[in-house]
């Protein structure tokens, strides 16, 4: 980054390039979206913008940029000042910005600048570089792609991985698309979704990958919509489905949604058994009651054997379950829409082989 001026407006490379990012937004505005190399260090608290924010539309601009000097001044100037050094000296290459790169950033800048400590800020601020992701996202799928099907536990988001392909939806999402999906931790904002997507396709680009992969969703994932434009797209693009036998895709679950999850809450088996009790309780209008109560009753079983020591292979049997009677018939009624784009199918090796191989042809969405 040495090479860029106090001003910078090359967003490819503060995005691609992992660039931080010192946020100088109100933290109300920085919850409601980011960027994921961003940190957050406000000019103004959010009591004290709301305070400049009256005062602009009552007075105007040269009151409000003057009470918002007078709210940070003296001591609490020279702490948040200190803040901003310290920051900047953990991340030398670091750049700054405010909403729009005005008052805000200039303002820090010149404070930086005064206490010997030169900083780049961005050209046009958060609003700038949110515009270059949105029309990322409106533009970087234009290349073919494909999309990834198969039934529930085909071990999907294991295979992205082993292209450079892929774009871990679900990852961004941090949701893994089923109602089993959440991971006991909160999902980004709408917003940091949509940045979180497009900053990785834009990388893809920028390493020359121009062919995409993604795995076959719905509308929303978890509780973060699908950019409409991708969503759309998806919906044309060529098929690729990954076909894995029942037995398996049943470990597949097991490991999953059991195993791993287990590891995730430390082995606290309460934890665990509220995660899949509560997962389990979002298809109950769908189950019925009836059904709901004799797997949940399996799940408590299952819970039981882990707590005396036999493992977690009697999950088996409501995972087997659930599939069999539940998700299976559901994806093969929303597949039958989809047959005629599906251009490939088969185990996991033979996917991986035709994709390395594929022919150009058949790349066109």
């Amino acid at each position: 980054m040495s090479n860029m001026s106090e001003l910078t407006a090359d967003y490819d490379q503060l995005l691609g390039d992992d660039i931080p990012l010192l946020d100088l937004r109100a933290p109300v505005e920085f919850i409601e979206g980011a960027y994921p190399h961003a940190n957050n260090l406000p000019l103004m608290s959010d009591e004290e913008r709301a305070l400049v924010g009256t005062c602009y539309k009552q007075q105007g601009q040269a009151a409000a940029i003057e009470l918002g000097h007078q709210l940070v001044a003296g001591e609490l100037r020279e702490q948040r000042l200190q803040g901003w050094l310290n920051w900047l000296e953990q991340h030398p290459t670091g750049v700054i910005y405010c909403f729009r790169g005005g008052l805000r950033s200039q303002t820090v800048q010149q404070w930086l600048s005064d206490a010997g400590r030169p900083v780049t800020r961005v050209e046009g601020g958060y609003k700038a570089l949110r515009r270059h992701l949105l029309q990322e996202i409106e533009t970087g799928f234009e290349q073919p792609g494909f999309v990834l099907s198969g039934l529930t536990g085909s071990g999907k988001t294991d295979w992205l991985a082993r292209t450079p392909l892929a774009l871990d939806l679900e990852g961004c999402a941090h949701h893994r698309g089923s109602s089993f999906g959440h991971w006991g931790e909160p999902q980004p904002t709408p917003i940091d979704f949509e940045n979180r997507l497009a900053i990785a396709r834009l990388k893809q680009r920028r390493a020359g990958i121009g062919s995409w992969l993604v795995e076959d969703e719905s509308a929303m994932i978890g509780r973060c919509p699908l950019p409409k434009s991708l969503y759309l797209r998806m919906q044309r693009t060529p098929i690729l489905l990954l076909e894995v036998p029942f037995e398996q895709r049943v470990r597949q679950i097991q490991h999953d949604y059991v195993d791993v999850m287990q590891g995730h809450f430390n082995d606290d088996m309460e934890r665990l058994e509220a995660y899949l009790q509560d997962s389990l309780k979002r298809l109950y209008k769908r189950l019925g009651d009836r059904d709901w109560r004799r797997l949940s009753q399996q799940m408590t079983d299952a819970i039981h054997q882990q707590q005396q020591g036999f493992g977690s292979d009697g999950h088996q049997e409501w995972i087997a379950e659930l599939l069999g009677r539940y998700y299976d018939p559901i994806y093969r009624r929303h597949q039958v829409d989809k047959e005629d784009r599906i251009i490939k199918r088969g185990e996991a090796d033979e996917l991986a082989e035709w994709l390395a191989n594929r022919p150009e042809s058949q790349t066109a969405s």
